[in-house]
């Protein structure tokens, strides 16, 4: 699981038939070695941007989508409320 940080929507004219009715986003990784890396995420959730949120990735993001024929490889599953530091 990756926290990241909504940035925009993502508006496809043309897509996949599987991928009608869901929201993209464009979400950048927070933190560790990917940090401010972008990635395209389905959202099952309603993220607004400048939302902080988990994203999950492969196979178990398709698996949030309950359906592996999805052709998603991450899904925004979480919103991030506040951080705890241990």
């Amino acid at each position: 699981m990756i926290a990241a940080k909504v940035i925009d929507n993502i508006w496809a004219t043309r897509k996949a038939e599987s991928l009608r009715g869901l929201k993209l986003m464009l979400v950048e990784v927070l933190g560790g070695t990917e940090g401010g890396r972008l990635i395209i995420a389905a959202d099952t959730i309603g993220a607004g941007i400048g939302e902080r949120v988990l994203v999950c990735t492969g196979s178990s993001a398709r698996k949030m989508m309950d359906n592996d024929n999805i052709p998603v490889d991450a899904v925004i599953v979480g919103i991030i409320d506040e951080d705890c530091t241990f």
